[in-house]
């Protein structure tokens, strides 16, 4: 699924074609006139990845706001939901996002860096994604329910072991 934000970014037919799979983008655009997407879609899920996940995405998670198909996904679901967040420095490191973070973490939802390095604006700090193959791995790790390898991380980057 993408937010209409995610797609002004990427096209949704980019993921289609390399998933071989329909990417739903809107509540409202639905396959089957039965079926409650936002529903369905999170029934047979084992887990629920947010990659990138932005400040938004965890703000709107974080306060019960389900306002596009990607929020309303998360709310529905029955299964561990995994953020892999992406965002400026001085958005990861606002107060604000902090403590939206420390709540989730709060109530099990598990998140998957950021980490140091050049951001998409052209700062360097915390709040660049995990590199995708450490995402696959830690993902794959939790499905697995294996232990997640504690790697050294920023002193402000949340990692999978760092609930309170």
């Amino acid at each position: 699924c993408m937010t209409d934000d995610a797609q002004q970014f990427v096209a949704p037919l980019t993921f289609q074609a390399l998933s071989a799979r329909p990417v739903r983008t809107s509540t409202f655009h639905l396959e089957e006139s039965s079926d409650p997407q936002h529903i369905g879609l999170t029934e047979k899920a084992d887990l629920l990845l947010v990659a990138p996940a932005t400040a938004n995405i965890i703000a709107k998670v974080a306060h019960g706001l389900t306002d596009d198909l990607v929020s309303l996904m998360i709310a529905a679901s029955a299964c561990p939901v995994v953020f892999a967040p992406a965002m400026n420095n001085r958005m990861w490191d606002n107060p604000i996002a902090k403590e939206n973070v420390a709540k989730l973490q709060g109530l099990g939802y598990q998140f998957i860096g950021p980490e140091p390095g050049w951001l998409a604006c052209r700062n360097v700090g915390v709040g660049r994604m995990s590199e995708p193959a450490e995402v696959v791995e830690a993902v794959t790790q939790l499905l697995m329910k294996q232990p997640i390898p504690r790697k050294p991380a920023s002193p402000m980057a949340p990692t999978m072991d760092s609930k309170p």
